[in-house]
């Protein structure tokens, strides 16, 4: 059940995705995306030092023929922006990776699958050849040289490696929510359904009919377990005994682009680039991790002072408008990544939602860029922007 394109011009910045998606995803899966772990401080945090840097426009400058395009990995995109990966996208929207990676196509932007998908990687990227995939690094080395080689073997050219999560955070809103991984069925589960009904038919009803439960797909080279279940466990396998030893094995089996996603010390950046990782990700994990973390905004200037002549740097975490992207770019990220906003637009708008918030954030970017008097990305400095507290 998608929306029309006349419908989606209610939809005037991404926020307003995030309120119709609180109205159509029953109360466990909202809770899942929007939460964090514990207090929520470094959710909190991602917001308030966006809100920390205030712009320096300059004027009378000729930006008729100002362009959004940019280059990362020898690829051309139209923005300096993607969407970042999201677990269990699938049953938020149906067909959820699919459509994220599909409508990211039609946008010109990359998107990054994750391994805690629903949905074969290998179908996700014979739709959309540009996905990017993102790994959690498995428990012992044969499984990871087993997700590796499945990874290349099905035509992904850049794997993208997350490695802030040693062990489980301590989501307590997934549980005050009443969600699990996988689902357990109960009455309260079932009143969830039955009170939202255009998510229980047009996503759950549906891909039960056509697809059967979704399964884990992703997180190794085998399948994982089902979505739903009542005594099945999930395997998130031990990680705290990871180290760059692990991250050396990846480097010396992948042959493509190989980015590093979890870092928020500079020391760690130049330990990735000294592996050989073509890219790394500021990122505290949307808050989902280590509660109190830095923000990646905060972190930015440090890790692109150490290692933004070597490398690819990038950064994810509570970006929602155009000037939020601005805004890291002038602090030297190379590109943005964008989570939550985009799973949002797919459960309420499937692929039209898609294409709807990632033109909602171009078309602010276009019109910023000439508000701050600058006609290319590459122009974005820190000469424009300055801390305002």
């Amino acid at each position: 059940m998608q929306a029309n394109t006349r419908a989606l011009d209610k939809y005037l910045c991404l926020d307003d995705f995030e309120k119709a998606a609180k109205r159509h995803l029953p109360r466990p899966l909202f809770g899942y995306v929007a939460g964090a772990s514990e207090t929520g401080a470094s959710l909190r945090y991602n917001r308030e030092d966006l809100a920390n840097y205030a712009f320096l426009p300059r004027v009378l400058r000729d930006v008729s023929q100002r362009s959004t395009e940019t280059t990362i990995f020898g690829e051309s995109y139209s923005a300096p922006f993607g969407i970042a990966p999201m677990g269990i996208s699938a049953l938020m929207a149906y067909r959820g990776d699919l459509v994220l990676a599909q409508g990211a196509g039609q946008a010109g932007i990359p998107m990054i699958m994750s391994g805690s998908s629903l949905i074969r990687l290998e179908d996700v990227v014979a739709s959309a050849p540009g996905t990017w995939f993102q790994a959690y690094l498995p428990a012992e080395p044969e499984r990871i040289d087993a997700l590796v080689d499945r990874v290349a073997e099905a035509g992904f050219k850049t794997l993208v490696l997350t490695v802030d999560t040693a062990a489980l955070a301590n989501r307590e809103s997934n549980i005050r929510a009443g969600f699990s991984t996988p689902l357990r069925p109960s009455l309260a589960l079932a009143w969830e359904g039955i009170t939202h009904p255009r998510w229980t038919v047009g996503t759950f009803l549906r891909t039960l009919l056509q697809h059967g439960i979704p399964h884990f797909e992703n997180s190794f080279a085998t399948r994982g377990a089902p979505i739903v279940s009542s005594h099945v466990m999930r395997d998130f396998g031990r990680k705290d005994h990871l180290n760059w030893t692990h991250l050396e094995r990846i480097r010396n089996r992948w042959t493509g682009k190989l980015v590093v996603k979890g870092i928020l010390h500079p020391d760690d950046a130049a330990r990735s680039q000294a592996v050989g990782a073509e890219g790394v990700i500021a990122s505290n994990h949307g808050g989902r991790q280590l509660d109190g973390a830095m923000s990646p905004l905060a972190a930015l200037p440090g890790i692109v002072d150490r290692v933004g002549d070597q490398m690819a740097v990038m950064v994810d975490g509570g970006f929602r408008r155009g000037t939020d992207i601005m805004k890291a770019l002038a602090l030297g990220a190379r590109f943005v990544f964008v989570g939550r906003p985009f799973i949002y637009a797919a459960s309420v708008a499937g692929p039209l939602g898609v294409m709807k918030a990632a033109e909602i954030l171009h078309a602010e970017l276009h019109r910023n860029m000439a508000l701050l008097g600058i006609s290319t990305i590459d122009e974005l400095t820190s000469e424009y922007v300055a801390q305002s507290a």
